[in-house]
């Protein structure tokens, strides 16, 4: 599904991000991204979805390459395979719930007579089929984040990437919307999560990728046992 090989990135203000990573997420997986703040959580995400390319190496997803993947169209193309949810929730605050979903499939072309019944079924899959007429400034922090879930599902992606969707939301609205990223996976989606919630990563027995200044010090996929504390030591 998603492949990192020795893949590194630089930025030309602040240096390296990330130093020869290599991981790949399966099919179906669920796997958090764990580690302090400026270890390459998000970049990694980042260069997932292709808003960024790496500066060496290669980033697979699906069947696309980075080495291959170059215009505006065909990154356009691998996004109808992802669903991206953010920290921010990055709705917009003048349309509904429904209308913010929906907007989803409207930049992509999708037929008038198709969109209505996806976005009901997007909104009745995270709980919110009562409040699809409302703003997001009618809606909990909880809530805008299960429409933002809703709005990266209406295109029944392969993979869904959540970069600290949780970070924003008090105890109760993290518990539900991590329930609701494992009822996803569930039903066969995979999940690449990247969060600094340790309780979440100790919840379950899920993958787990720790970074640490770029570089992947922990993989639990390959069976090693962590540094003495290296997770205790995460905030």
């Amino acid at each position: 599904m998603i492949q990192f090989h020795n893949v590194s990135k630089e930025y030309q203000r602040s240096g390296r991000a990330l130093a020869e990573v290599t991981f790949r997420l399966h099919k179906g997986e669920f796997a958090f991204l764990t580690g302090p703040s400026g270890a390459g959580k998000s970049t990694i995400l980042r260069l997932a979805y292709f808003e960024e390319w790496p500066t060496s190496g290669e980033v697979r997803v699906s069947d696309l390459s980075s080495k291959e993947i170059r215009t505006r169209s065909a990154v356009a193309k691998l996004r109808r395979k992802l669903g991206i949810v953010f920290q921010d929730f990055r709705l917009l605050d003048d349309r509904s719930a429904e209308a913010n979903v929906a907007f989803a499939l409207e930049v992509i072309g999708t037929r008038r007579d198709q969109i209505t019944p996806r976005v009901n079924r997007a909104l009745s899959q995270v709980g919110l089929a009562a409040k699809l007429k409302a703003y997001p400034r009618e809606l909990s922090g909880g809530e805008q984040q299960r429409v933002a879930i809703a709005r990266a599902l209406v295109n029944d992606p392969v993979v869904l990437i959540a970069d600290e969707p949780t970070g924003n939301l008090d105890e109760r609205a993290t518990r539900g919307v991590f329930q609701l990223l494992r009822d996803i996976n569930t039903a066969g989606t995979a999940v690449l999560m990247a969060t600094h919630d340790l309780e979440l990563v100790r919840s379950t027995d899920y993958r787990t990728i720790e970074l640490d200044h770029g570089r992947i010090v922990y993989d639990s996929a390959e069976s090693r046992p962590p540094a003495a504390g290296r997770l205790g030591e995460l905030t």
